[in-house]
């Protein structure tokens, strides 16, 4: 039995993924000294051939990875921060991910993003605590939240193995947790979801470190109401498949996201969930605000961040 943290999760994750294939290489900030934790000790091991140290030039050394997957190499990036997917969103949504498809097939782009991190980390304010997801959602690329160590391992494995681009979004708040595994962790297949606790009056689908606070709200409500909590774990492609079978059970829904409210995730899922007439009652959503941007001041950052007790809130309007 081991006792594995998220960041440890991910930092295993990548030693393996590079110890299976040689054509697994490492590129971002820092990733030699591993100061964001999942490229730890990376350098040492297999040397600065395959972890390398990139110039503050994110757009740079995005297209370099992109290259280096035409050529036949998975690199994996890291980013320190979720804001810096805004600068190469033009390399990674307008090019990696669009080669294979305009050219026939003929090509692959195995590039993975990560992004240790992401979301809030108080008081580091508006340029370092987007939790940007549902943009490469909404452009089709394949998209993966984490919500637990184990999670984080598989996914990243998958994500690595897998022959298009994928944007793998660790939550800062989830970085802390640790699980007992016993042996290594399996994979998590891309594209599947969770089912964290069984429940027969409303599901909860909560994306990333909320699938914790999600869980602990089920639980002082388990005298109440039974809640069930669904895990997306992939948002892009989504398991909609288990969607439906929970919604076939409460036929009541609540999405608790970390994102902007307005266009985001939480608003894709009810939309799909009314169209196919699954729903007895209004869905809700707890998100951030329309178009917030997190303040310096803790608490007015916590303010905008959703909040159990607001989703204790929907859950008992959803059941009312």
């Amino acid at each position: 039995m081991t006792w594995l943290s998220y960041t440890k999760a991910l930092n295993r994750a990548l030693a393996d993924s590079m110890a299976a294939d040689p054509a697994v290489c490492v590129l971002g900030e820092d990733v030699g000294a591993g100061l964001a934790g999942p490229t730890l000790g990376l350098q040492k091991r297999f040397g600065p051939d395959r972890v390398l140290d990139m110039p503050l030039s994110e757009q740079a050394f995005t297209s370099f990875a992109v290259g280096a997957a035409l050529s036949g190499m998975r690199p994996v990036v890291e980013f320190q921060i979720p804001s810096l997917l805004f600068l190469v969103f033009e390399q990674i949504v307008n090019q990696a991910h669009k080669f294979r498809l305009m050219t026939g097939g003929q090509v692959r782009v195995p590039v993975t993003f990560v992004v240790p991190g992401s979301g809030s980390r108080a008081g580091w304010a508006g340029q370092h605590s987007d939790h940007p997801y549902g943009l490469f959602v909404h452009a089709g690329v394949k998209t993966v939240v984490p919500a637990a160590p184990a999670d984080a391992y598989g996914l990243l494995r998958a994500a690595v193995e897998d022959d298009d681009p994928v944007v793998l979004f660790a939550p800062a708040a989830a970085m802390g947790l640790r699980e007992d595994v016993t042996g290594p962790p399996p994979p998590v297949p891309l594209g599947s979801a969770r089912l964290r606790r069984p429940g027969t009056d409303v599901t909860v689908v909560a994306v990333g470190h909320l699938v914790a606070e999600a869980l602990a709200v089920a639980d002082d409500l388990a005298g109440e109401v039974s809640v069930e909590v669904l895990d997306p774990r992939t948002l892009h492609p989504f398991d909609w498949d288990a969607l439906r079978g929970s919604l076939r059970r409460t036929r009541r829904l609540v999405v608790y996201d970390d994102a902007n409210r307005g266009c985001g995730f939480a608003a894709e899922l009810l939309a799909a969930a009314a169209e196919e007439g699954l729903l007895q009652a209004p869905p809700r959503r707890v998100t951030r605000p329309d178009g917030a941007v997190l303040p310096f001041a803790p608490e007015l950052d916590r303010a905008l961040q959703p909040q159990p007790d607001q989703l204790r809130e929907a859950v008992r309007a959803a059941v009312r």
